[in-house]
């Protein structure tokens, strides 16, 4: 067995001593908070929509591709999660926004806009980053609603498969950057390239 291999071996060790510390963790309660959706304002309780656990991803905003790229593997596995919990994306973006960004990826999360205000400042907050990307998980009981779990969305986590696939073909952190779109204009349009917009 490699030294890789014997490492990659202990995080995955790790990782199940890291979900039994999550299950012990001692829950926090926290207000309804309230958000702004494309049709009209909705409480925290709305958007766990029937059931009893919410994940709560927590995207930056239109303006960060990392985000984009979470969501978008998050988005690939969401029948899955609404299976165990309902799911939803909040970001600072306006519901307008948030609906154009959600059509051009294909998302199917339900959106919510915090604005930038009270609930960015308590629950997306990680150390001295008051917006940072990341996820929690909310539980309803007894009319009250508790936060479970936060972790926090960075290269190289446990989050997106994307990082460890292009560790495994060599390719370091510091040497890939996600683009929104990956198209590039060819050399030459056989429509003559006029109003493209890249």
């Amino acid at each position: 067995m490699t030294e890789a291999q014997k490492l990659e071996m202990e995080i995955m060790e790790k990782s199940q001593q890291l979900a039994a510390l999550r299950q012990a963790e001692v829950a926090v309660e926290v207000e309804d908070y309230t958000f702004s959706t494309s049709s009209g304002d909705v409480q925290l309780s709305d958007l766990f929509a029937g059931r009893d656990r919410l994940l709560m991803i927590h995207n930056m905003g239109q303006g960060c591709r990392y985000c984009t790229l979470w969501a978008d593997g998050i988005n690939g596995v969401l029948p899955h999660l609404e299976d165990a919990m309902a799911v939803a994306l909040v970001s600072k973006d306006p519901p307008d926004l948030q609906r154009r960004m959600a059509m051009d990826r294909g998302w199917k999360f339900t959106t919510a806009s915090h604005g930038g205000g009270k609930y960015m400042a308590e629950q997306c907050s990680m150390g001295e980053h008051i917006n940072y990307p990341g996820a929690n998980v909310y539980q309803r009981m007894d009319g009250k609603i508790t936060r479970h779990g936060q972790t926090m969305f960075g290269p190289g986590d446990l989050y997106s498969p994307l990082w460890h696939f292009l560790s495994l073909a060599g390719i370091g952190m510091s040497d890939w950057t996600p683009q929104f779109h990956y198209w590039s204009r060819p050399q030459k349009m056989d429509d003559g390239g006029e109003n493209i917009r890249d």
